[in-house]
């Protein structure tokens, strides 16, 4: 950073000095260019978002996607909801076998004929290409009971449609939907083909090639997948591969990523054997191998070169699915908990009479609670047309892995030793939920993505503001409203952002302390890039502290959106709604002072710092370090 955002960063007091002495003579001048100064603070400032995490990275309260809580489907949609929700219910009690799926390692001919009856597999198509035509809230809710029920199923409909021929949706021409779509609602399976052992979270680096032949009519792929989510039978897979492609500015040719519609059908592909997991048993996961496969020009999606920002849109496209079938998961082992606490007896009550069993259903069901909230947050502004919900989808994304994990773990410890047992099926889910942190996007690349993509857009307003102190005259608006903003906070008369009138009357208390912890996120990261400039994306330990209080900030605000559109509605559960939400955003309020506190302790820093070197020194012997206590 310039030298000049250092010295007013540190010196509010010298900033406001600046002004003071330059306002008399600018003053004339600036009335005179005010036309100019508008003209390039458009031109200077970067592209305003709806998003309420990116704006938390600038200290900035931005709630037209929080409140009031998306609501989306009409009665109409509902009534069609309502159609399918029962004979989904009667599939998973009557025809699906989640135990025999997961001994089998594959779902039974039968089971997946009666999933295409069902139309499962359509169930985002539009109806003029044969699907269901589902908007993502109704989609959202399918893949719920899904999630309740069995996730290996769930993860073989989500592979085929959340991203399998989702890129279709998303980019295809009109020919390429009409061509295609038909088919994956009729029996032709779907996949999404990425990750190569070369290229895991960094989809950059992938190594399948693909070369346009003299006569621009085809391609020629050859290259190799793996882990690929219906790998062994998709027949339409979306494939990500490098093609060479001239930059029309400079004439010099590099490798770009390119996504392509590819056929089996085509020859040259082929697949391994079913990969051997430790959960999602059920569901097909293979390499797949692609030599010498004749690609038509026309089976490129969205352009050539730009397959990354296919991939990326695809996979933050699909997340709410995940996070939802995640909510029915959580439910679900709830579920199992509660029956075994209310009629379980040790010293002569039932179990959930003592104090630890209650507190562990009570942060269950918090847990649950947020995770069926982001879901359909997500899921209702993606509806209602929003296009800047990424940081939303990653932050829910890992809330949900993470808290079905602990969900299901505490559901078993509940259980006891009766939940370490098969017949209790809490542990298939274990091992069910186990992936869920690490596909589409590990939970440790999605944390650093949701920090460093905030800060790059905080770090772009002090940007600008470098930019006006070139051209103090044309900026003196700019200027002076940075100056008085950080005059006023430095000597605390800076005005908190609030939204107490958004949320239910009980929710004040809460609503107050959300908004300091905005006021005070925003502070720390400014803080942060004044003191670290471009070096911040090493700090790791730091960022991730930051990605944590940002998650806590926006389950908190999302929270009170549901709970207060509850009260409004008048829903049976509001006075309990009210209680999570309280008890929610009183916890969470404390650990968003912790982690933004740690980050400048100089003592938590020397703790990140030791971490490192431990990290360090066990990997520079293979192994841990120390001899145990006998030293042989």
């Amino acid at each position: 950073m310039l030298r000049v955002v250092n010295y007013i960063g540190s010196r509010p007091q010298n900033y406001v000095k600046i002004i003071d002495s330059n306002i008399r003579c600018l003053a004339t001048q600036a009335a005179v260019k005010n036309v100019a100064e508008e003209k390039l603070k458009k031109n200077a400032a970067p592209k305003e978002t709806q998003s309420f995490v990116m704006n938390l990275f600038r200290g900035h309260l931005q709630t037209n996607q929080v409140f009031p809580f998306p609501k989306t489907l009409n009665e109409e949609q509902v009534d069609t909801l309502k159609l399918l929700i029962d004979p989904m219910d009667k599939f998973f009690e009557e025809i699906n076998d989640a135990m025999k799926n997961d001994e089998n390692a594959s779902i039974d001919e039968k089971t997946m004929q009666a999933m295409w009856d069902l139309g499962v597999f359509g169930l985002q198509v539009p109806q003029e290409y044969g699907g269901l035509g589902l908007t993502n809230t109704q989609y959202a809710r399918c893949v719920e009971i899904c999630g309740y029920n069995d996730l290996g199923v769930g993860i073989t409909l989500g592979a085929h449609q959340s991203i399998g021929f989702k890129g279709i949706l998303l980019f295809g021409t009109p020919e390429q939907k009409a061509k295609y779509l038909p088919r994956v609602c009729n029996g032709e399976y779907a996949a999404f083909c990425l990750t190569e052992p070369s290229c895991g979270s960094d989809a950059g680096s992938i190594r399948s090639r693909a070369v346009k032949s003299a006569d621009g009519s085809h391609y020629v792929l050859n290259g190799s997948k793996i882990w690929i989510s219906n790998g062994g039978l998709a027949s339409i897979m979306t494939v990500f591969a490098q093609v060479p492609t001239k930059d029309p500015e400079t004439g010099e040719t590099k490798d770009k990523v390119t996504a392509f519609i590819v056929e089996r059908s085509f020859g040259g592909v082929t697949s391994g054997p079913p990969e051997k997991k430790m959960g999602i048993k059920c569901s097909n996961t293979a390499e797949v191998h692609f030599e010498n496969v004749k690609i038509p020009a026309e089976n490129v999606l969205n352009a050539e070169g730009q397959g990354f920002k296919v991939a990326m849109t695809i996979l933050n496209n699909g997340r709410f699915g995940m996070v939802a079938a995640l909510s029915g998961t959580q439910r679900y082992c709830i579920k199992k908990a509660v029956e075994h606490a209310t009629q379980r007896v040790q010293f002569g009550r039932t179990i959930d009479n003592y104090g630890t069993i209650q507190e562990k259903i009570g942060r269950m069901a918090l847990l649950h609670y947020v995770t069926e909230t982001l879901a359909y947050a997500l899921c209702g502004n993606m509806d209602n047309g929003s296009q800047d919900y990424h940081l939303e989808a990653a932050i829910s994304k890992c809330f949900a892995s993470e808290s079905a994990w602990w969900v299901c773990d505490e559901s078993i410890q509940v259980l006891g030793g009766m939940g370490y047992m098969s017949e209790a099926c809490l542990e298939r889910v274990m091992r069910d939920v186990r992936i869920f942190r690490i596909f589409e996007g590990t939970n440790d690349i999605l944390r650093l993505f949701v920090a460093l993509t905030g800060i790059q857009y905080a770090g772009s307003h002090l940007k600008e503001l470098q930019k006006a102190f070139k051209n103090p005259t044309a900026n003196l608006g700019l200027i002076f409203e940075e100056a008085t903003k950080r005059a006023t906070r430095a000597i605390g008369l800076a005005s908190t952002p609030k939204f107490s009138h958004l949320v239910h009357p009980s929710l004040q208390e809460s609503a107050a302390s959300c908004a300091s912890n905005i006021e005070t996120f925003g502070q720390c990261i400014e803080s942060a890039l004044i003191k670290y400039g471009r070096n911040i994306v090493d700090q790791q330990f730091i960022l991730n502290r930051i990605s944590q209080a940002a998650f806590d900030i926006y389950t908190s605000a999302i929270i009170m959106s549901r709970a207060s559109m509850s009260v409004n509605n008048k829903v049976p559960s509001m006075e309990h709604e009210l209680l999570m939400a309280q008890t929610w955003c009183s916890e969470a309020s404390r650990r968003v002072n912790s982690n933004l506190k740690s980050i400048s302790s100089d003592k938590q820093l020397n703790v990140f710092t030791n971490l490192s070197k431990i990290s360090r020194n066990v990997c520079d012997v293979g192994g841990c370090v120390q001899l145990n206590p006998l030293g042989i």
